[in-house]
């Protein structure tokens, strides 16, 4: 087994230190794998590494460097057997299959390890480490002394850091910390304290897109490549989940109690949250967090990704340029905000574009814009300010443009009033399946108001309010696509008529399951462009010409063009 032999300069002492880990750092830190607690020793001085089957030494940063032969190293040094290197006042020499300490143990007194190295930690083990540490710090009396919402968060972890490390530190004097990797421990058990446990490092990743909390012991995520797996990290017990919940429940001015069992809200980030505690949740706390990207997709990604065309973005964009009210349709999970955040950068800078959302999502590049969210009713069922309630108000304030995140009740009727009364160019999202269930689903919204309106009444008040339906869908590969674009031509026999300008046409699946189709034009021109064109308005008719299947067709990822095998 690979060694380091360890001398002291200052008073002589030596001893012999194993080489267990591909990974082994040095340093003045507590949580290296060699402490060297000296005035020239960096923090987190420099560190070893396996490659290639053998182990490299790389410096870390340190002030004084890692000195070889007298000289700081640059690049990754590879070591040899008896290759000796200075980390401030100690010499160390490496040896390949740990024989004993050779020529530094001339003339000095050797202090081999006893022992085995200590087998890894169960995951049991982990847990009750963890567990451990966590109560010992909820106990500590310093920290009940300390106020901390008046110290800032660099502040709080520091002295809760300071005092983690000690308790560490004595538990593992006890030998009660055998085979855990202090350094994770310290991080998990401050993640738990002062951030959101687990989560932390899955917030970071910018491939997730969903976090899924079903139970303490069971974390799901979506990734944008992999889709859905379990996550390799979980919480220590239930309590740490409410914990965490709570902690994400205190920024927003709101509770959660068996009074109050369920909450919505979102994180800093803007993140969208959503959590749900026993007693209606029987498998305990659980949390489901959508994450959005942090940058802005554009629709150049959009063609990118294959979810729609460059013609499709351009008659899109002139929909919203020429005031047109659109309504974007789609399951849950479809991309319906992502696309509305995307279409709404088509709006003019001119205009005063007013936004209203149940929990604000929407990012409009526009500087004329006001945002508007609603709020849930206190402990005493009293103060709730609904979407409908908002959408009434902002008619108030002067919009070009209403925007509003999604109609899920009594203001879809008010949004249609709104498009038929001078606010046009206005935008929304709905809940439902295909164009055709859109016109449905409206409907049924409409009489969420408590209006006893005629059947004929509703569908007129659609067919004369909304232009255009953007279908968006999630496939069977997960992929997301605009799969119609449909203009609403008018009422027939008391039945809304529809045409698709653009639709997706799927061919079939390809080697890795992924979903082959292309995008093309249905040959219909919408009736509005006569009018747009009597009005002088230039428009480009080549992006309604149909399109052949050889052509477009391409792979449900928006990769290359793939053409039909002849039989």
């Amino acid at each position: 087994m690979p060694s380091l032999i360890v001398r002291d300069v200052r008073n002589g002492k030596v001893k012999e230190i194993p080489l267990t880990k591909r990974r082994f750092t040095i340093g003045k830190s507590d949580f290296n794998d060699l402490v060297l607690p000296r005035q020239g020793v960096s923090r987190e001085h420099c560190v070893l590494f396996k490659r290639d089957d053998a182990y490299h030494l790389r410096d870390l940063g340190s002030r004084r460097g890692t000195l070889v032969d007298g000289k700081p190293i640059g690049d990754d040094r590879r070591l040899e057997h008896g290759l000796r290197f200075e980390v401030g006042e100690f010499l160390i020499q490496f040896r390949d299959g740990g024989v004993g300490p050779g020529s530094l143990k001339s003339g000095l007194r050797s202090a081999s390890l006893a022992g085995a190295p200590a087998a890894p930690a169960s995951e049991a083990d982990y847990r009750k480490a963890r567990e451990r540490c966590h109560a010992l710090l909820l106990e500590n009396k310093e920290l009940k002394r300390v106020d901390f919402e008046s110290l800032s968060p660099d502040e709080a972890r520091r002295k809760t850091e300071r005092v983690l490390v000690q308790i560490i530190r004595d538990l593992e004097a006890e030998g009660k910390l055998r085979g855990i990797d202090r350094r994770k421990l310290l991080k998990d058990v401050l993640d738990e304290s002062l951030g959101l446990g687990p989560l932390e490092q899955l917030l970071k990743d910018d491939n997730i897109s969903e976090i899924m909390v079903n139970r303490a012991d069971q974390i799901y995520i979506e990734t944008r490549d992999r889709g859905m797996v379990l996550a390799d990290v979980s919480f220590t017990s239930d309590e740490q989940v409410l914990h965490v919940i709570r902690r994400i429940c205190a920024p927003l001015g709101r509770r959660i109690n068996e009074q109050t069992p369920l909450v919505d809200g979102r994180l800093a980030d803007g993140s969208r949250v959503n959590a749900i505690i026993p007693p209606l949740a029987v498998s305990g706390p659980t949390l489901t967090i959508r994450k959005f990207p942090k940058e802005r997709l554009g629709v150049e990604d959009l063609i990118r990704f294959g979810s729609l065309t460059p013609e499709m973005a351009e008659f899109l964009q002139l929909c919203v340029k020429e005031r047109l009210n659109i309504v974007i349709s789609g399951g849950t999970g479809s991309g319906k905000t992502t696309l509305l955040n995307v279409v709404s950068s088509f709006i003019r800078e001119s205009d005063r574009v007013v936004t209203v959302e149940d929990t604000s999502e929407l990012k409009l590049p526009q500087p004329h814009v006001v945002t508007l969210e609603a709020r849930p009713a206190n402990l005493e069922g009293e103060g709730a300010i609904t979407i409908r309630d908002l959408v009434k108000n902002c008619l108030r304030m002067r919009p070009d443009r209403i925007v509003v995140g999604e109609c899920r009740g009594g203001e879809a009727l008010d949004m249609l009033q709104a498009m038929n009364t001078g606010h046009d160019g206005s935008l929304t999202t709905i809940h439902s399946n295909s164009p055709r269930d859109c016109i449905a689903r409206m409907e049924t919204l409409v009489l969420f108001a408590g209006t006893d309106l005629p059947s004929r009444a509703i569908r007129e008040q659609i067919a004369s309010a909304v232009h255009i339906i953007i279908q968006q869908a999630r496939l069977h590969d997960g992929s997301r696509k605009i799969t119609h674009i449909t203009e609403v031509t008018g009422l027939e026999s008391g039945v809304v008529t529809l045409q698709d300008i653009f639709v997706f046409k799927q061919t079939g699946f390809d080697e890795k399951h992924r979903v082959l189709g292309y995008h093309t034009a249905t040959g219909n021109v919408p009736k509005f462009v006569q009018t747009l064109r009597r009005r002088g308005i230039d428009v480009n008719m080549s992006m309604f010409a149909v399109k052949a299947a050889a052509e477009g067709e391409k792979d449900g990822r928006g990769g290359g063009t793939r053409r039909r095998r002849r039989r």
